[in-house]
């Protein structure tokens, strides 16, 4: 188990590849990958089953990036992780790439679902769960959701599905960083109270701190011990663009040119962080 000092230098070596593929590029889904940094540490550092040597190995958990143009920060936790070289990064979405600028099975190894297509990956991550049942296989099945997604009916659709057949194996993230492309959640579809949504879809929830890895993996632990037979919500409560301020603070952080002199301040102040 990596402690919470050693998680926090993962989510900030996250960052720091995440911005050196972007920089390279030019360009891309700043505010929203950095955003969900701090769960993909705490999930590939401490929580899930899996193999870099063997992507496929049939006993391991499943992590859907339902906001698929987060891919970027999921490749560079595969990558520090050893599923492939970190030098792939530097070919992030272009031709012939294995890194496209969202999530593709077919390309990426660790990459278990395609999405890009927004308000699908609870869906899918139901009926992973509902095979790994049939199949009496423990795996488990996590999944991120953007909080402009879940505007998307399809979601809760899975959400009542998955209570119904007491999927208890999904763990599902809401990326509660309160804006999307074109502004603000709440101007463009308010989600209202995102917690109380899932507690009335009957699911186990909580909410914390997403830049908080030691929040998220407590959230986790308590969610495993008490869900009892339901799926189960964690709510992380964040900023787009965490974890630079000069990222967080610009107007529209969705998707922008990230200038090459920003980019290496970015990176600077990070590694100045590393333990």
């Amino acid at each position: 188990m990596k402690t919470t000092q050693e998680l926090k230098d993962f989510a900030t070596n996250i960052r720091i590849e995440n911005i050196k593929c972007l920089k390279k590029r030019g360009f891309g889904h700043v505010g929203g990958c950095m955003s969900v940094v701090e769960v993909l540490a705490v999930l590939y550092g401490n929580i899930m089953k899996y193999d870099p040597k063997n992507p496929g190995w049939e006993g391991r958990d499943y992590l859907i990036m339902s906001k698929g143009h987060a891919g970027p920060a999921l490749f560079a936790t595969l990558a520090l992780q050893g599923y492939f070289p970190l030098e792939w990064l530097d070919t992030l979405s272009e031709p012939g790439t294995r890194l496209p600028s969202h999530c593709d099975r077919l390309l990426t190894p660790g990459i278990d679902v395609s999405t890009g297509s927004l308000g699908q990956g609870l869906s899918i991550a139901a009926g992973l769960a509902q095979g790994f049942r049939i199949k009496k296989m423990d795996n488990r099945v996590f999944t991120i959701l953007g909080d402009g997604e879940i505007a998307e009916g399809q979601i809760w659709e899975a959400a009542q599905y998955a209570t119904h057949y007491k999927l208890n194996g999904i763990t599902a993230f809401v990326d509660w960083n309160k804006r999307q492309v074109d502004g603000y959640v709440e101007d463009i579809m308010d989600a209202g109270g995102i917690a109380e949504k899932f507690e009335a879809f009957g699911w186990y929830t909580l909410t914390v701190n997403g830049s908080d890895v030691q929040a998220i993996q407590n959230a986790i632990l308590k969610s495993d011990e008490q869900r009892a037979d339901r799926p189960a919500a964690i709510i992380l409560d964040g900023i787009k663009g965490s974890g630079v301020p000069e990222f967080e603070q610009l107007e529209h952080n969705h998707h922008f040119a990230l200038d090459a002199g920003l980019a290496d301040k970015a990176i600077a102040d990070l590694e100045k962080k590393l333990s």
